[in-house]
């Protein structure tokens, strides 16, 4: 059959009768996002990219979460040297200069913004178009190019398969290049500086209202607007039918176990049980009893941990109840809610200092650990209302059965396939790189066999070898990061080859650190909140100014040293913040102590599978 006839026949199917037989490939298609079925309008734009000649895509809005997991495909797209436009908008400051920038680096992509403003006219595209061969396959609708409207949203989408002559292939072109040639559509070079001030002004004016609503006592938005997810109400409405069967039933103790995946949001769901509960145990209390106080304990087995979820709750409970710390470096017995570690908890004379029924309800995180004895001693001592386990890992190769701990009641159990297919988790995209080849020879942490008393150096200076610290550098930068600036984690086989990472990385602009499990616990708060706290465009220039040793216009910096146009040897900053010495080394005790130490761009790790770090950088990231 002719393409015109396969085109035809799958017209039939598609429009008159489903059981008409035609090729798949020329049927027109409802295209959409169903997590259950697993669609994404993603794939199929993916899957055309791939395929065709050239393209051409008119949508409102661009963002680094929609084009990112796209990358490794115009990537591909650019080595072939298959052509490309793309138009967008300035239609309510909402496309990201830095996804504009990175699209219009790929030497085969062209891109203009449509100035919606100066025309006086709305942009609402969305449209994808795709020429291979003399057919055109063309995809309208509702999708435009973010993370969420490629993957998640509820999205209607068409996608037609059409001959060049068509008339339906004609207006859609005639549409596109009326758009691309308009006085109004400006190239990328011609608008991008003009919108990227317009962006940050933007931005920064949010930020300040944000911080005069804080100065000022007024409720956050943050905490106006807090509500349970999908499985934190379902947890606290069975947690709850749980507790109210005990007490029906004259048990003076219940137990339950949350099992939920890392990152569902286990400590707000706690946090959302205990204001009701402990509410209802207050108005449970008769006469003689009214006058205790409704008290709960949180056990944790990191003072990090205990700090981050004592955070979380406040935000839930407000002022309504007092919170105190209970750890090596804090000793707050007297407060409604304790935050504690399970190795002060664990000691007699901390332990003693409570009576057994002070606390009606006890939560127990990381609950697959309490089958150890330390736990097993706080749990004989205590008789609270409630005992709570929470737990992403409940299944133990220890043979302890942590199910039979807690009397078999889950409250709810939420794995990671489901937690994702439920949108609980931080939407993220995998790329797989191929490690640099030297000489002939792919080099990876793996090559390196050596042990400490019989170090291969030849293999260590590869590993770290300039070269390979460039190539790193370069592909972080192509690949890109979600948010105002890179906050990452880099874990390798070895401590040394991480101390020597971080020491060129940082010799070449970057901030870097070096964490292990075995360095003091201050340390290690510290430079997980210089990672993760964000920091101000002020600073971010400022910094920019002195890696450059006032060489260098702050302007055509980022905030993590790369220069706008991209990663090459010439253009790395090479310049080092005061904080580092001269060879880039890590972070001193002086620049630790300094309170003006600004942020972090990558923690690098051995301790992949140390919970010391891992769970600190889990907990804060």
């Amino acid at each position: 059959m002719t393409q015109r006839e396969q085109i035809k026949s799958a017209a039939e199917t598609a429009l008159i009768d489903i059981a008409y037989p035609s090729n798949l490939a020329y049927r027109p298609q409802f295209i959409s996002n169903n997590h259950e079925a697993g669609k994404k309008v993603l794939s199929t734009i993916e899957e055309e990219l791939l395929s065709c000649d050239s393209f051409a895509i008119s949508v409102a809005f661009i963002t680094m979460g929609g084009i990112v997991p796209l990358l490794q495909t115009f990537k591909e797209l650019e080595k072939r040297g298959v052509p490309g436009r793309i138009i967008t908008t300035d239609y309510l400051n909402f496309s990201e200069p830095k996804a504009l920038t990175k699209l219009s680096g790929l030497s085969n992509i062209r891109l203009k913004m449509f100035q919606s403003e100066r025309a006086e006219v709305g942009f609402h595209t969305k449209g994808y178009i795709f020429k291979e061969g003399k057919v055109y396959k063309i995809i309208t609708g509702s999708s435009n190019m973010t993370l969420s409207a490629l993957t998640v949203n509820k999205e209607w989408n068409s996608r037609v398969v059409a001959l060049e002559e068509g008339e339906y292939t004609q207006q859609v072109l005639r549409e596109f290049e009326e758009l691309w040639n308009s006085k109004w559509s400006l190239g990328h070079d011609e608008f991008i500086e003009e919108y990227s001030e317009r962006y940050e002004i933007i931005r920064k004016q949010r930020r300040i209202a944000k911080e005069k609503a804080e100065k000022e006592h007024i409720i956050s938005f943050e905490e106006y607007t807090l509500q349970p997810n999908s499985m934190q109400t379902q947890f606290v409405t069975n947690l709850k039918k749980i507790w109210h069967k005990d007490i029906e039933e004259g048990r003076s103790e219940s137990r339950a176990l949350l099992v939920s995946a890392t990152g569902t949001g286990k400590t707000y769901a706690s946090a959302f049980a205990l204001r009701d509960l402990m509410d209802e145990t207050d108005a449970m209390k008769d006469s003689e009893d009214v006058k205790r106080r409704t008290r709960a304990l949180f056990i944790v087995h990191r003072e990090q941990i205990a700090k981050q979820a004592r955070k979380s709750y406040r935000r839930v409970f407000g002022g309504t109840r007092t919170t105190g710390l209970l750890s090596g470096n804090s000793r707050e017995f007297d407060k409604d809610i304790t935050f504690a570690t399970m190795q002060m908890m664990a000691r007699e004379d901390i332990r003693t200092q409570f009576n057994p029924d002070e606390f009606s309800i006890i939560v127990i995180d990381e609950a697959h650990k309490s089958g150890a004895e330390s736990y097993q001693r706080i749990m004989d001592y205590f008789k609270p209302r409630l005992y709570l386990g929470m737990t992403a890992t409940p299944d133990r190769t220890d043979g302890f059965d942590i199910y039979k701990l807690f009397n078999h009641n889950i409250a709810y159990e939420i794995r990671l396939q489901q937690a994702l297919e439920e949108d609980l988790l931080c939407p993220f995209h995998y790329f797989g790189i191929t490690d640099i080849t030297i000489g002939g020879e792919e080099f990876d942490d793996s090559s390196y066999a050596g042990s400490r008393n019989g170090i291969d150096f030849r293999m260590f200076n590869r590993l770290t070898s300039d070269a390979r610290v460039d190539y790193i550098m370069e592909q972080a930068a192509y690949y890109g990061y979600s948010g105002d600036r890179v906050k990452g984690l880099i874990f390798v086989s070895r401590r040394d080859i991480g101390e020597e990472l971080s020491r060129k990385l940082n010799a070449r602009g970057l901030r870097t650190q070096f964490v292990s499990g075995s360095d003091p616990q201050e340390k290690r708060e510290k430079y997980l909140d210089m990672l993760t706290r964000d920091a101000d465009s002020d600073n971010e220039i400022n910094i920019c100014k002195r890696e450059t040793n006032e060489k260098a216009e702050a302007k055509t910096i980022s905030p993590y040293g790369f220069t706008t146009s991209g990663i090459s040897g010439d253009s790395v900053a090479q310049g080092n913040h005061s904080e580092y010495g001269s060879n880039g080394n890590n972070l001193n005790d002086d620049a630790l102590n300094n309170e003006d130490e600004g942020y972090l761009d990558y923690i690098i790790s051995v301790d992949i599978f140390n919970d010391a770090i891992v769970t600190d950088m889990i907990q804060c990231a």
